[in-house]
């Protein structure tokens, strides 16, 4: 098995869920990749018990619904944390700053590029433009972008998850 997929296991509802999106979604052009993000929605991650599923609902191996979920990075295979925190790491980002930055994020949630905190409150993600250049350095704290990020602001959105939280 590919160490990057968890073997977590589906309960029998979310298996009903995966094949209830497949069937709904399996005819549309290109099905794969709206039933992938379907899935991500639902579930914040593709669950290992997923792929083989929708390979049988698109008549395709394992091998080729895994290699796509592979190659997109917006595609997880384990749960993210509560919070997912992405950092822009493109060049007009890493020009105004973005490198100290992501060296405050890892610092304080205690975890590195992919990796999820221990207590499960953050996942930290890289990505390589938001479109925010004008305002760089960007980084998104759930669905909320934070542009001229510093050190300051993401502690004031962290802290201010945890006055929500």
């Amino acid at each position: 098995m590919d160490p990057m997929i968890s073997p977590s296991p589906s309960s029998a509802a979310d298996l009903a869920a995966v094949d209830e999106i497949v069937a709904r979604l399996h005819e549309l052009p290109g099905a794969m990749l709206p039933i992938l993000h379907e899935i991500k929605r639902r579930f914040g991650y593709i669950p290992h018990d997923a792929v083989a599923r929708i390979a049988a609902g698109l008549n395709l191996s394992r091998a080729e619904v895994h290699g796509v979920v592979s190659f997109y990075h917006d595609f997880r295979t384990e749960p993210p944390g509560r919070h997912v925190i992405r950092v822009c790491r493109a060049e007009s980002c890493q020009a105004m700053g973005a490198v100290a930055l992501e060296e405050h994020v890892i610092r304080t949630i205690g975890a590195s590029f992919g990796q999820t905190s221990a207590d499960g409150e953050f996942t930290l993600e890289p990505v390589y433009c938001f479109g925010n250049c004008a305002c760089s350095p960007a980084i998104m704290f759930d669905d909320t972008l934070i542009g001229r990020a510093s050190a300051a602001a993401f502690d004031a959105a962290l802290a201010s998850n945890r006055k929500q939280s």
